[in-house]
This record gives structure tokens, sequence and C-alpha cells, in this order.
């Protein structure tokens, strides 16, 4: 009998950058991160164990999207941010977690949760194509 390979919808930096190195690979976790944001439609970027990326990521589910997570270690944090800020302009002043929809940068969970009480952010998730209704 065949078993399922388990594919996690949450990414560490560690684990994520391992495998990677494994495959032939060697990128950091900042160009994990870069890459993730530019191909999923919607990505959580936050601290390991952090309630406030737990309850972004719970509310994007609630409103049927599957967002892609990435769990930063505290060593790695200031890098990731770097390569975001970088990235994303308008991610000047930004602190994990970090939200991103159709490859943009949202913002935090202050603005996820403005966007969704104003009844922005299913627009924005369809737009984006993460969610089909």
């Amino acid at each position: 009998m065949q078993e399922a390979i388990k594919i996690p919808t949450t990414l560490t930096a560690d684990n994520t950058v391992r495998f990677l190195r494994q495959m032939g690979a060697g990128p950091t976790p900042s160009h994990v991160a870069r890459r993730m944001v530019a191909e999923s439609a919607v990505v959580v970027v936050g601290r390991r164990g952090c309630c406030m990326s737990h309850v972004a990521k719970r509310l994007l589910q609630g409103l049927g999207a599957n967002p892609a997570v990435f769990e930063v270690d505290e060593k790695c944090e200031d890098e990731v941010l770097a390569e975001l800020r970088a990235v994303h302009e308008s991610a000047g002043t930004a602190q994990l977690p970090v939200v991103f929809v159709g490859g943009r940068w949202l913002g935090g969970l202050d603005r996820i949760m403005a966007s969704h009480i104003t009844g922005e952010l299913t627009p924005l998730l369809k737009q984006a194509g993460a969610l089909w209704l």
C-alpha cells in the first residue's frame, strides 16, 4: 500500500532551508520568503509560535483562503524583514506578522482586521485568486 506524501502548509525557515539544501539549492530564509510571496496568493510571514500570526492565519482560513505561512526564527527575523522591505517599498515599517495578498504587501494583523471589518478583505482575496466564490 502506498503512503500519501504529507505536505505542510506551514513552513519554518530551518526546515525549508534544510530541505532545499538537500535538493541541491542553497537559499537563505529571506529568499524563501521572497519566493513564497511571489508564488502564493496569500502569505503570512510571522514569528514561530506568535499568537498574532496564528490569529491572522485563522482569520484568513475563516474566510475560505488557505494562506501559506512562513514562520521566522528570531535569528533570521531581521534578514527576512530587510528582504521583504527591499522588494515591497510600502513595507517600510513592517513588523511581524506581515500579510501579502496577490504578491502585494497588505499589512499586519491590525490592517487585516480593519480590512475585514470594512469589507475590503474579501474582494482583495478574490482578486488575488485565494477565494473561488
